[in-house]
C-alpha cells in the first residue's frame, strides 16, 4: 500500500522538472525547466520537498536562486512510485471474478 501524498501545484511542477528516474539534475537546469515559477516559489517548494524527504539535495543550505544553481537534486527513489501515482492518479482496476455455471 502506498503513502498518501498530497502535493501543491508548485510541488508537482518541481517533481516533474526534477524527474522521477532517480538521476540527479543540476540546479541551473532545474531552474531553466521552471520558467513560469518565481524564484521565491521555487525556493519554498524545494525546501518543503527536501524537508519531507521526497527530494534529496547535495546541499540543503540555499537561500537564493544563485545558490540553487550550484546544487544537484534528485527525487528520493523510496518515494518515486508513490509520487508517480500522486502525479497521475489512475483508478485501480477491479478484478472480476468469473462465476462457474
Amino acid at each position: 500500500m502506498g503513502h498518501d501524498i498530497n502535493l501543491s501545484g508548485g510541488d508537482i511542477s518541481m517533481i516533474k522538472a526534477i524527474g522521477l528516474s532517480g538521476s540527479a539534475i543540476n540546479g541551473q537546469t532545474l531552474l531553466g525547466r521552471l520558467q513560469g515559477m518565481g524564484d521565491h516559489e521555487a525556493l519554498e517548494s524545494l525546501k518543503d520537498l527536501i524537508a519531507i524527504g521526497y527530494v534529496i539535495a547535495d546541499d540543503e543550505n540555499f537561500k537564493s536562486a544563485s545558490d540553487i544553481s550550484k546544487i544537484q537534486f534528485r527525487v528520493n527513489t523510496s518515494y518515486a512510485r508513490d509520487l508517480k501515482e500522486a502525479l497521475d492518479p489512475q483508478p485501480k482496476k477491479v478484478e472480476r471474478r468469473q462465476r462457474r455455471t
